[in-house]
């Protein structure tokens, strides 16, 4: 396909499509999965197309008659499609025969979950790795076998080049447009949820401006673990008449039906700390929206002169979006080693971690994530700790930087340039 880039999730999809009759890619519009599938597939049903939805309506015996791999692009939209795949693999379970897209949760939930028939897979929006920077030096999968390996490599990148690709986003129509078009398209990414995809959720906005500065609230707590109360306080500040807490709630829910949310949920390990927080961590799908909610360009990012909503939080905008950017990317890499991502902190608030990577196994890699271009004792404080906790369950630690050397330091803690740092 011209102009396409690869993503992470086509080695997956290299690898499980031999094996599986059905995969489901979910994710936000705009990350790319209808390209994606599209690669893969001799025919392909739009169901966003009301006419092509119409012929399957009136004929679903096309989804068994068509050549495959079959793309059902936008199953949501004709929801009873789920329910014909699964009984259609049930009769026939070879590999290989459909693809399901997906940007939204149905407003009509299937009659079954496709549990042993369909596989779900989320895509993201493109992590560093996959939007041409510098080529990655420091595989996570190497990291997560535990024989830790040589870390090496540079790479030019500085902060500035990090803050411009906060900006610049990871939906691939959107990151290569000249700024101000790219700010338009985001801008109107935005308006879209409220004004369109709100109401098909099947959730009516009746006050957008208060919807907005929810949004922009949950955007300014990003990488914070910030009840949901102080963000709707933060979104309303002054105002007696205040939405009630069903509608911020529904906000989330809808928010996140449409992948939009992305929060990193705690971390519990199989040998139990007792003193463990379990709020998760806020993100946005990908961090140019929070960017973009918050007025956030290159240079208001440098200077740091953003006025946030007053959710409470600690450090600069750009050390939270910068936080951002790094988790979008190792969540994409670990869903590639079949690991799952999470934070620690302790209630206390003594001691925290940023980014737990967790094996089936429950061992672990940990990461914390700094706005600088070296690692310190203070930065690794909080690896050396889990460290003296975990011992062998813990396979590999590494600060993630926005220097331009990756290396070891000498007590065996990973030094990592952020986009140095690959599947």
């Amino acid at each position: 396909m011209p102009g396409y880039r690869t993503r992470v999730v086509d080695s997956e999809l290299e690898e499980l499509l031999p094996g599986l009759p059905a995969i489901s890619l979910e994710g936000p519009k705009g990350v790319g999965k209808t390209a994606t599938a599209a690669r893969r597939a001799r025919t392909v049903f739009a169901l966003d197309d009301r006419a092509q939805r119409e012929l399957l309506q009136a004929d679903p015996r096309r989804l068994d008659r068509s050549p495959t791999p079959v793309l059902v692009d936008e199953w949501q939209r004709e929801p009873a499609v789920w329910d014909l795949v699964r009984r259609s693999v049930d009769n026939n379970p070879t590999p290989g025969r459909f693809l399901l897209t997906g940007s939204a949760a149905p407003t009509t939930a299937p009659t079954h979950s496709g549990a042993g028939r369909i596989v779900t897979m989320r895509m993201r929006p493109m992590s560093l790795a996959e939007r041409g920077l510098p080529t990655p030096a420091v595989s996570l999968g190497d990291l997560l076998t535990g024989g830790r390996p040589v870390v090496e490599g540079s790479t030019d990148l500085n902060l500035t080049d990090y803050a411009e690709e906060i900006v610049r986003s990871g939906f691939p129509g959107i990151r290569d447009l000249p700024a101000r078009a790219r700010r338009a398209q985001l801008d109107g990414y935005l308006a879209r949820i409220v004004e369109r995809d709100f109401p098909e959720q099947g959730h009516l906005v009746r006050r957008p401006a208060t919807l907005r500065a929810w949004l922009a609230a949950y955007a300014g707590a990003t990488a914070g673990t910030a009840s949901y109360n102080a963000i709707l306080t933060a979104a309303t500040p002054g105002e007696d008449d205040k939405p009630a807490k069903t509608t911020t709630i529904a906000y989330r829910d809808v928010l996140s039906q449409l992948w939009l949310l992305d929060p990193v949920p705690g971390w519990f390990p199989r040998n139990t700390f007792a003193t463990l927080g379990a709020a998760p961590k806020h993100h946005l799908a990908d961090p140019a929206l929070a960017a973009r909610l918050l007025g956030a360009d290159v240079a208001a990012l440098l200077e740091d002169s953003i006025t946030l909503p007053t959710v409470p939080r600690h450090g600069p905008l750009l050390g939270a979006l910068f936080e951002s950017l790094v988790t979008l990317s190792v969540r994409v890499y670990a869903q590639a080693a079949e690991a799952t991502v999470h934070h620690l902190r302790t209630r206390d608030g003594g001691h925290e971690v940023d980014l737990i990577v967790q094996r089936a196994d429950h061992r672990v890699v940990a990461f914390e994530i700094k706005l600088t271009t070296a690692a310190d004792d203070r930065d690794t404080r909080h690896l050396r700790w889990l460290r003296d906790r975990l011992a062998d369950d813990l396979l590999d630690a590494a600060v993630i930087t926005t220097g331009t050397h990756a290396y070891r330091r000498p007590d065996g803690i990973a030094v990592i340039p952020a986009a140095l740092l690959g599947p």
